[in-house]
C-alpha cells in the first residue's frame, strides 16, 4: 500500500471524516502532521497542496485534495487502486 500524508487538525469534522474513510479502507498508519502540534507546517502544506484548508491528503506522490475529492475518488471506485498501485 502506497504510503499515505494528511495534514489535519485536531477539531476539524472533515478530517475525522477523510480519517475514518482511510481507515476504512484499509489504511491504518498514514502519516498524520496535525497543524495544531504543528503550526508551522502550514506553509508546507500550502506549498505542496496549492491550498489552504485541511485535510489535505497525499497518497504517495499524488494530491487527493480535501475530505470531499477524497469521498468522490472513493464513489468512483478509484481510491483502491490509487492506495495499491
Amino acid at each position: 500500500m502506497k504510503p499515505v500524508v494528511i495534514y489535519r487538525t485536531s477539531w476539524c469534522p472533515f478530517c475525522q471524516r477523510a480519517e475514518a474513510l482511510l481507515a476504512a479502507r484499509g489504511v491504518s498508519n498514514p502519516q498524520v502532521i496535525d497543524l495544531d502540534d504543528e503550526p508551522e507546517r502550514r506553509r508546507e502544506m500550502i506549498e505542496r497542496s496549492g491550498r489552504t484548508t485541511v485535510p489535505q491528503i497525499f497518497i504517495g506522490d499524488i494530491h487527493v485534495g480535501g475530505c470531499d475529492d477524497l469521498h468522490a475518488l472513493d464513489r468512483r471506485g478509484e481510491l483502491a487502486s490509487l492506495l495499491q498501485s
